[in-house]
């Protein structure tokens, strides 16, 4: 049994449909299931139960997938380990992030590094989804939580202050009170967000009227007079037309934390990355 129609196999079981399977794996809906019937084939039996819904494992299926994990670990596991002796300083970088690390923080980091190596082609990836890195779904990840897993190497890079912000042309709230006054907040299903208890605290007869996980968009429906919003400073400071309110006490700060997977460490493009996003942070937060 071949590994890429095991990994095939996982991706399908994952997705549900041949579909979903094909868009993880960047290839087309017809090969997913052409490999699909050839594995059954081979094995002797079906391994999805075909349905108005999708695809559902079999008690065959359902019976190998364990199996199939541990071939999938160890294949990622040769990965990353032939991954971290290269020493060239081109191929792929792919970096995970939040939406405002993304698009605030990275872009002058990036700037610096493509002008330096431009033979290293790099993918950001941002949301709130936590991607994989044991599975390489990304080679270094930027958080604000401290990362769990024990195979990872990760550094605390700086520091991230909050302020709080309000549309350029609105009248001063009242710290403590917040009459009169509406609340931009966030989705805080993902986790816990001080900043915005903080928020909420401060100006307790505020109302809060709009929600999102997205920084950007926060500051933007700031700057269109929705509501005061507390975003990391990076991101208010660059936003026109919204400005900082000068308060007694400002909200909680958070630590940013960079990680990679201990396999790559000898990744010369990882390294050279790592190198040009730690020297512009010192310089930018000193």
């Amino acid at each position: 049994m071949e590994w890429s129609d095991v990994r095939i196999f996982l991706a399908v079981a994952r997705a549900g449909t041949l579909g979903g399977a094909a868009r993880a794996l960047r290839i087309s809906h017809p090969t997913v299931g052409r490999r699909i019937r050839a594995l059954e084939q081979a094995v002797g039996h079906s391994l999805f139960q075909r349905t108005a819904d999708g695809l559902v494992l079999t008690e065959e299926g359902n019976g190998i997938v364990a199996l199939a994990e541990q071939m999938e670990e160890g294949a990622v596991a040769m990965e990353r380990r032939l991954a971290g002796q290269e020493q060239n300083l081109k191929g792929n970088l792919r970096i995970s992030s939040a939406d405002w690390f993304g698009a605030y923080v990275l872009p002058p980091i990036l700037a610096d590094f493509s002008q330096a190596y431009p033979n290293v082609d790099v993918e950001i990836l941002t949301g709130t989804r936590l991607f994989n890195l044991a599975h390489r779904e990304a080679d270094v990840a930027f958080r604000i939580v401290p990362f769990d897993a024990a195979d990872v190497v990760q550094r605390r890079l700086f520091r991230l202050e909050y302020g709080v912000y309000i549309a350029e042309e609105a009248p001063e709230p009242v710290y403590g009170d917040g009459t009169g006054f509406r609340l931009i907040t966030h989705d805080t299903s993902t986790g816990h967000f001080p900043d915005i208890a903080w928020l909420i605290e401060s100006f307790p007869n505020a109302r809060p009227v709009l929600r999102s996980n997205n920084r950007n968009v926060q500051g933007r429906m700031c700057r269109e007079g929705v509501g005061i919003a507390v975003l990391p400073r990076v991101v208010g400071n660059q936003i026109p037309g919204i400005r900082s309110l000068d308060l007694p006490t400002p909200p909680p700060a958070r630590d940013i934390w960079m990680g990679y997977h201990r396999d790559l460490r000898r990744l010369q493009r990882l390294r050279a990355f790592i190198s040009t996003a730690s020297n512009y942070l010192v310089n930018a937060t000193a």
